[in-house]
This record gives C-alpha cells, sequence and structure tokens, in this order.
C-alpha cells in the first residue's frame, strides 16, 4: 500500500507542477490547466487517504496540519478555476497564476516534510 501512496503522491506533485507553471508561463488560465489541477487533486486526495490508513489517520503535526491545509487549498483553487473558466472573466483568468503558485507553494510544505519526516 506504501508504494501505491507514493506514487499517487508524487503524481499529484507532477500533475499540479505541470498545471501551475504551465499557466504561469501561458499568462493565462486554460481549461487543460484545470485539468491538470483536478487531476493532481485527485492524486492527492488518494495518495493522502492511503497514506491515512498506514499511519493510523490525522496525526495533529506540522505535516498533518499543513497536508489538511494544502489538500483543502487545492480544492478550493480547482473550483474557483472553474468558475474563473466557466465566467470567462480576462482579468482573473490573467492574473490567477499568482493564486496557483501559492497554493503549489504550500502544498509543497507537506510534500517535503512527509518525506523528511518518515526518513528520519
Amino acid at each position: 500500500m506504501l508504494n501505491f501512496a507514493i506514487i499517487f503522491i508524487t503524481s499529484a506533485l507532477v500533475c499540479y507542477t505541470i498545471g501551475v507553471w504551465s499557466e504561469k508561463i501561458a499568462g493565462i488560465l486554460k481549461t487543460w490547466h484545470l485539468v491538470f489541477f483536478w487531476i493532481g487533486f485527485a492524486f492527492d486526495t488518494l495518495g493522502t487517504t492511503l497514506m491515512g490508513k498506514i499511519s493510523g489517520g490525522f496525526k495533529f503535526n506540522v505535516h498533518g496540519v499543513t497536508g489538511l491545509i494544502a489538500i483543502l487549498l487545492m480544492l478550493f483553487h480547482a473550483v474557483w478555476a472553474t468558475i474563473v473558466l466557466l465566467k470567462k472573466d480576462q482579468k482573473s483568468m490573467k492574473n490567477f497564476h499568482k493564486f496557483s503558485l501559492l497554493v503549489w507553494f504550500i502544498w509543497l510544505i507537506p510534500y517535503f516534510t512527509g518525506m523528511v519526516l518518515n526518513m528520519i
């Protein structure tokens, strides 16, 4: 089960990174970026669920708290991106990368603390 959890979490990192950085480079939010946000969120949810089963549930520590914040932000980010694209709000589509980068950086905190805490 651990191998699948690692694969899902790493797939989340890859997909979310592709979505966020390609949006930043393009300078405007596009539908295919949104697809990568949702795929990244799905992989993160699967990986987090498996990791939770392995560890016995939520832990109130840096990794657990930042992980919860990150997954909620990823969900909010994907929902908000969906709304922005449906409204076709050009100004929001051009500025959306600012929020995307913030969420991505926050998401990296539990990703790396999870690795470090489990190496110790």
